[in-house]
């Protein structure tokens, strides 16, 4: 049974919103810029609530600067709470075996889980939240941290440290996502990437991007668990 550190992405791996997050920051962008539809045309999927905003001000003809990502920010997440109670559009819902492979985990001492996601903490608090997960996860890698998705595996590894997560542990660094940018991040830092296909991309798709792993979803909890463990090698 070898340690690891598993960093688990939010949208389209653990959970969907039902676009919760597009609506509460087209809102928040207009509320706070006086531009509406900002992010109309944007490609979400692997990017990070930093990335977005930086581009949605750039079109708009705005200083990229902290104090702006600092006012859209604030006034997206209580946007958030409330958009995440509607019904919403799409799926709105967790993943197909995300809970149950998240309840195996933490039986194992060994194993350490953590989040890697393009969402502000505190909205992924919100989400998760929302669908009863946030419990499990004590800590994690933010768009807050870095609005490079590639910058997030080394700023794990290193906060890591501050939870006593041990030394043979971010030896073996697991990064689970649904898009060519969680394997690209996973890659480029030295680590391995699991990828599943229950967000935008396809099976092909991303094993075509490199990832390690690719499976339809986590519905497979033994399987998932015995690759996390190292008992079927990834």
């Amino acid at each position: 049974m070898t340690p690891a550190l598993i960093l688990f992405d939010i949208d389209g791996t653990l959970l969907l919103s039902g676009r919760a997050g597009l609506r509460a920051m087209t809102r928040a962008f207009a509320q706070t810029f006086g531009v509406a539809d900002a992010f109309a045309g944007a490609l979400f999927a692997g990017r990070t609530d930093s990335y977005l905003v930086s581009e949605a001000l750039k079109a708009a003809g705005l200083p990229d600067t902290a104090g702006n990502h600092a006012r859209f920010r604030d006034a997206y997440v209580p946007l958030l709470e409330e958009e995440i109670q509607q019904p919403g559009t799409g799926h709105k819902g967790l993943m197909p075996g995300a809970r149950e492979l998240i309840e195996a985990l933490v039986e194992h001492d060994h194993l350490h889980l953590a989040l890697l996601t393009g969402n502000y903490r505190r909205a992924a608090e919100v989400k998760l939240t929302h669908f009863e997960l946030w419990d499990f996860f004590e800590w994690g890698a933010f768009s807050d941290d870095a609005a490079d998705r590639n910058a997030l595996v080394p700023i794990a590894r290193q906060r890591a440290e501050i939870y006593d997560v041990p030394a043979d542990a971010l030896d073996r660094v697991i990064v689970i996502g649904d898009t060519p940018h969680d394997i690209e991040c996973a890659r480029v830092a030295g680590a391995q990437s699991i990828a599943v296909a229950t967000g935008g991309h396809s099976v092909d798709e991303l094993r075509a991007a490199g990832a390690d792993v690719v499976l339809v979803d986590l519905s497979d909890t033994e399987r998932v668990v015995a690759l996390l463990l190292g008992v079927d090698p990834i």
